[in-house]
Order: structure tokens, then C-alpha cells, then sequence
């Protein structure tokens, strides 16, 4: 069976003109990866942030050591996520580069 291009191309733009109404809305990314990859580091960066300032309180006596504890295990948390994040992109990135062409 041959099909026509003819055919083709107006049986596209119906189809287009039908599902293009609101589709603009649909289909715009919220966020870009790259913005919410910053957003992970940016929160990760605070969370070491804020262990380091529950520690200098610590030092000086105006912080719990339960405080300090918190913060400081928050911070390793976050900072073993974001190490196993970075190993499979690194992981799938190897497997992209070593699919044959």
C-alpha cells in the first residue's frame, strides 16, 4: 500500500491543529535539569553550612551537642546522596558512550 506525502502532510496539520490548543502550557518545562540541579547543590551547600555554624556554636557554648549531632549528620546524609547521585550520571554517562553508533 503507497501512501501519498499529500495524504501525510494533511493528515499531520489536522492532527497539529487539533491537539495544538493549550498545548503550550503542557508542554513547557517547569524547570530545566540543569535548575534543579543547582537547587540540590545550593541546598546541599547549606546543609554543610549549617553544620558548620552549629558546630562553631558548639564551641563557644551556645549550642546542644543533640544540636550539633543533627546538623553534622544532616550534612553527611546529604553530602553521601549527592556523591551516589554523581556516580550513576557517571555510570549512565560511561553506558552512553559506549553504545555502538
Amino acid at each position: 500500500m503507497a501512501i501519498n506525502p499529500a495524504d501525510a502532510i494533511k493528515a499531520f496539520n489536522q492532527a497539529a491543529r487539533l491537539g495544538g490548543e493549550g498545548m503550550e502550557a503542557r508542554d513547557a518545562p517547569k524547570s530545566t535539569f540543569l535548575e534543579m540541579l543547582g537547587k540540590v547543590a545550593d541546598e546541599a551547600i547549606d546543609s554543610g553550612k549549617q553544620a558548620e555554624t552549629m558546630t562553631a556554636k558548639a564551641v563557644v557554648g551556645q549550642a546542644e551537642l543533640m544540636d550539633v549531632v543533627a546538623a553534622v549528620s544532616n550534612a553527611e546524609m546529604t553530602l553521601q546522596t549527592v556523591v551516589a547521585v554523581r556516580d550513576r550520571v557517571m555510570n549512565a554517562y560511561q553506558e552512553i558512550m559506549r553504545m555502538p553508533i
